[in-house]
């Protein structure tokens, strides 16, 4: 739920309190949000982990990909209750070199309080093209992440993904890029990935966008906690 400091207002997230209910009625774990949700839904948020999104790219008005400075301290995201923070990088972009070093500096800064980071390795960038989202990209781009020190992976799905989990000596979770195409797609591509070692999901505007939330939700909760396959976290959504 960081998207509204890109993209706005969008569907969904309008009204955070009711959508954090839902997620939370769901099974989430835990939401990755921005500082202002957090500070202004902080008692809706208290009831699972909060992953706060420490850096800004940019708005939908200019370029999403480029690296951000981190927006508050980490005594700061500490006092807001956060267990770890979010940081994209993008290796292979024309910012590589400075997302990596931004990755690298959080990193320090938060060991140093003891809060985990969750980098977000993007190859070439957010809007990149298939041409970076290969199955080589996106290994390299989950090995760089953990060798600059993050505790957890978030990064693309792709075919072969037992590459990416094995080559990454910490958690890889999978994102879930823009809403398009069907629930069960989804789902499928939630399944591969866990089989393929994968220890989770950073899903967002499938679960927010969905009719249901809180359904979707437990559908793609089934299928990481409980091994369910495809045909049955599909009639959780029932």
């Amino acid at each position: 739920m960081d998207h509204g400091a890109i993209s706005g207002p969008l569907r969904g997230i309008e009204h955070p309190a009711h959508t954090i209910a839902r997620v939370i009625a769901g099974g989430a774990d835990a939401i990755l949000t921005t500082y202002g949700v957090a500070r202004s839904f902080a008692r809706e948020l208290s009831r699972v982990g909060l992953i706060l999104r420490g850096d800004g790219g940019r708005t939908d008005l200019g370029r999403k990909d480029a690296p951000g400075a981190m927006n508050f301290s980490v005594e700061a995201a500490l006092r807001l209750g956060a267990d770890a923070l979010a940081i994209s990088a993008f290796p292979g972009s024309a910012d590589e070199v400075r997302s990596l070093e931004a990755l690298a500096r959080v990193v320090e800064l938060a060991h140093g309080w003891g809060m985990p980071v969750m980098a977000e390795m993007v190859p070439g960038g957010f809007d990149s093209g298939p041409e970076f989202r290969t199955l080589e990209s996106i290994a390299l781009a989950a090995r760089v992440g953990v060798e600059l020190g993050a505790d957890l992976i978030k990064c693309p799905y792709v075919d072969g993904f037992e590459q990416v989990t094995r080559g990454t000596f910490a958690p890889v979770v999978i994102l879930g890029g823009a809403k398009a195409g069907a629930e069960r797609e989804m789902l499928a591509k939630i399944k591969a990935a866990i089989d393929a070692g994968g220890a989770g999901v950073a899903i967002g505007r499938h679960i927010w966008q969905a009719p249901d939330p809180a359904k979707m939700t437990a559908a793609v909760a089934a299928i990481v906690h409980g091994n369910a396959s495809v045909e049955e976290a599909m009639r959780l959504l029932d």
